[in-house]
């Protein structure tokens, strides 16, 4: 295209972080644009308009761009050969790119079937500094065409339409687009799902490889583990974690350690979940490890690959390709918890572990169960999702607790679904009432006798029980404050929950040596929760 002699490009006075400050909830630019590309029919429109109510939903300024109602509008002098069709392509990659620059998520819907049309977009973000999205719906031609909605195909067969893509005009498919959907495989609300949300990682042995690799596991050396490392074992096999693949080798330590989450390159999930996600790690706030004794790392970290994990004699797991590193634990507990006294119950159980820690890649031969009367309540992120599908959910939202609930909770949690239905417009918001079910503090309350209390509230109506799903969330408690509850948070995102409740002080204690004192400030939880 020719640039006119006479034109200046102007610049704004406003940054884009000023204009971040005033149109997102957490002050951070998050403009960019998610191309959606396929055939007519593949479905294009109706996941860019569901993906946009999501992320109104979730507080993120959202706007789609849609084919036909631009053809109606800014393009409606534009017909259908390749040049016009280049136009088109053209000129919505322009407004794309403004509105992308102006801080929303831009989701445009266009066939868009030529692969240097595209990539005339994705080069014009890119000279701007704003992140694009390919996603190309693969969605097969015969099943586009038996859709047909509007006709198109079936006008286009009689040759009523002429230049019709995947009839009479070719589709060229993305070369490398960041995601690939299938429409006549996934449901809209799946790709919904996939678009946003971290990829469930279970780490559980497939069932054809369970019986070599238990037998292959019976010749590896055995390090016998405790039952806070069995419930790290439930957090990560279950897919809490996720993309987490065992415990952490040195790197990814480091990285939790230092900056709070995994950084690209180490662990990857889907680039669209990394950008709306605020920052391009994943969040991960605390170190899932594996503390082992001097003697134990001596007699394993001699030519040793792989090792097999067992609790109280029988075999759970196997971690592969392992990597031994020191545990400097006055280090960690000063970075995780701000101080290092033992006065504090986490500290002085790390303070007691080992001085190495062991990493690797984690192989789980079956689901933890504790047999306690309780295992039915212990869903995992895959199973509370169709559970919210089951229940048909529209939104959901979670409620952590390691104690009863009181009167304050109780008020929290029926206001939250009121602002739900009456200000957000969700039909169905459902309660994720989600009591942790790890380790805790001996003098916190049981979890079985928390679990009796919590379905008395339901039973005596204080929570609606038609809009309440109880579970238990298997994470041992740390009590480390804000950053804990970014863990509790996060993982509760894992599973499908759009929105988190945070209340007063939590994840919190006394200062062990200052008495009359927090450890940290109250407000401070819900402040950083993003």
């Amino acid at each position: 295209f020719n640039k006119c002699p006479n034109v200046v490009l102007a610049k704004h006075l406003v940054t884009r972080d000023d204009r971040a400050t005033n149109i997102s909830k957490d002050g951070r630019f998050s403009g960019c644009t998610i191309w959606f590309t396929g055939l007519s029919g593949a479905g294009k429109s109706a996941l860019a308009f569901a993906l946009e109510k999501r992320l109104i939903a979730m507080g993120i300024n959202a706007y789609s761009l849609d084919g036909d109602n631009i053809r109606l509008g800014l393009n409606k002098d534009l017909k259908f050969s390749n040049k016009d069709r280049a136009e088109n392509i053209r000129r919505i990659a322009e407004v794309a790119k403004l509105f992308a620059d102006s801080g929303l998520v831009t989701l445009t819907s266009f066939i868009s079937p030529f692969e240097n049309e595209r990539r005339f977009a994705r080069e014009l973000h890119a000279k701007c500094g704003l992140p694009f999205f390919e996603v190309y719906l693969s969605t097969p031609l015969e099943v586009c065409e038996a859709r047909d909605t509007k006709q198109l195909y079936a006008r286009a067969r009689r040759g009523e339409i002429p230049d019709f893509t995947g009839i009479s005009s070719p589709y060229e498919p993305p070369i490398n687009p960041e995601v690939s959907l299938n429409t006549a495989e996934i449901s809209l609300e799946e790709c919904v799902e996939r678009l946003i949300r971290v990829n469930i990682c279970e780490l559980y042995v497939p069932e054809p490889e369970k019986k070599a690799l238990l037998e292959e596991s019976r010749a590896y050396p055995q390090l016998e583990i405790t039952k806070i490392d069995l419930q790290w074992i439930q957090i990560l096999a279950e897919g809490w974690a996720s993309p987490l693949r065992g415990f952490m080798r040195e790197t990814e330590y480091l990285q939790v350690l230092f900056f709070g989450g995994l950084v690209e390159g180490i662990i990857k999930v889907s680039y669209l979940l990394f950008y709306l996600g605020r920052g391009m790690y994943s969040n991960l706030p605390i170190p899932i490890v594996l503390p082992v004794s001097e003697e134990d790392k001596n007699r394993l970290s001699t030519d040793v690959k792989h090792i097999t994990l067992t609790y109280r004699q029988k075999v759970m797991a196997v971690l592969q390709n392992i990597e031994f590193y020191p545990h400097r634990k006055e280090e960690r507990c000063n970075r995780i918890f701000g101080i290092c006294d033992r006065g504090h119950p986490t500290i002085d159980q790390i303070m007691s572990t080992g001085d190495w820690l062991v990493g690797g890649d984690l192989k789980v031969f079956e689901k933890v169960v504790w047999n306690d009367g309780l295992d039915q309540f212990r869903l995992s992120p895959l199973l509370l999702r169709e559970k919210f599908k089951e229940l048909e959910a529209d939104c959901v939202f979670a409620f952590q607790l390691r104690n009863p609930i009181h009167n304050g909770h109780a008020l929290l949690m029926q206001e939250t679904h009121r602002r739900l239905k009456e200000e957000r417009g969700f039909n169905h918001p459902l309660l994720l009432l989600h009591p942790l079910g790890g380790w805790t503090k001996p003098d916190d309350v049981p979890l079985n006798i928390r679990i009796r209390q919590h379905q008395a509230c339901l039973q005596d109506g204080i929570l609606d029980p038609k809009s309440t799903l109880l579970a238990i969330f298997p994470s041992p408690m740390i009590y480390a404050g804000p950053r804990e509850v970014q863990w509790h948070a996060r993982c509760r995102q894992v599973a499908g929950v759009q929105f988190y409740i945070v209340g007063r002080d939590p994840a919190g204690l006394p200062h062990p040596s200052r008495p009359g004192v927090d450890l940290y400030d109250p407000t401070h939880g819900a402040k950083v929760c993003l």
